[in-house]
């Protein structure tokens, strides 16, 4: 009995490793693919990817090969909507160190979906409704996210998104905004200085280790985000990042 349990364990461990591999090459995968990657023999993942099938969490296409199912969508965003949940308390210290509104996002598919947001106690202060999408090229949080994405990969979300402009401060040419990006890995944080929204400035850093991409931010009036307020604003940002980290991978997070 103790060995069937063990198997199972076993199984689950694995069938979550393929999950995840999947969604690392893009959403579909062939079993060849998968066995070089995992190690694993193709009876096995043969096997497991049946159970899959069965499950809903994983469909076969007419070319034989396997994509992740649609039954997934409702763990992601329920899962998306917790993650919220966890985050907003250390949103509400940014804004309580910041006074600036503050926010959570993530990097789904092409767009960037806002998941939480404690808002300024500012008369005049930055609303973004949660479950709100947007481009990332325009976005503190897209431009932090991406900023961690390998260059060519962020070259095809560009051709396939295009790089429409919110406002005449928008980087529209690829090559420009992956030079930002590099700045942005030099210096820890993004800034989305009156891109999406003229009279907006923003500050983004992503959350270190995090389960899944994410990003957080303040965003205000760009007459209060000054440069000088840059220097104050961004290591509180970050170490409310860190903090975050520890909770959702640690016991915080139980």
């Amino acid at each position: 009995m103790a060995s069937d349990r063990a198997g199972g364990v076993q199984s689950i461990e694995r069938a979550f490793d393929l999950l995840e591999r999947m969604a690392d090459a893009g959403g579909e995968v062939g079993l060849s693919e998968l066995s070089a990657s995992s190690g694993l023999p193709l009876p096995t993942i043969h096997r497991l990817m049946r159970t899959l099938v069965g499950c809903g969490y994983v469909r076969q296409q007419p070319n034989r090969r396997y994509a992740l199912g649609p039954r997934l969508i409702r763990l992601g965003e329920s899962s998306a909507r917790l993650l919220g949940t966890w985050a907003r308390p250390y949103l509400a210290e940014l804004v309580e160190a910041t006074g600036e509104t503050a926010n959570m996002a993530l990097l789904d598919g092409d767009e960037v979906v806002y998941i939480a947001q404690v808002p300024s106690r500012h008369s005049m202060r930055m609303f973004t409704e949660v479950g709100r999408r947007v481009l990332p090229h325009s976005t503190g949080v897209g431009k932090a996210l991406l900023a961690h994405v390998p260059p060519e990969e962020v070259r095809a979300l560009l051709a396939r998104t295009g790089m429409p402009a919110a406002t005449e401060r928008t980087i529209v040419d690829p090559d420009a905004f992956l030079a930002e990006l590099e700045r942005i890995r030099a210096q820890g944080y993004a800034v989305d200085d009156n891109e999406q929204e003229v009279g907006v400035r923003c500050l983004a850093v992503t959350v270190p280790d995090s389960p899944t991409a994410a990003a957080i931010s303040i965003s205000g009036p760009a007459g209060r985000v000054t440069e000088a307020a840059v220097e104050k604003i961004v290591p509180v940002l970050q170490g409310v990042a860190r903090s975050l980290s520890a909770a959702l991978t640690g016991s915080g997070a139980a």
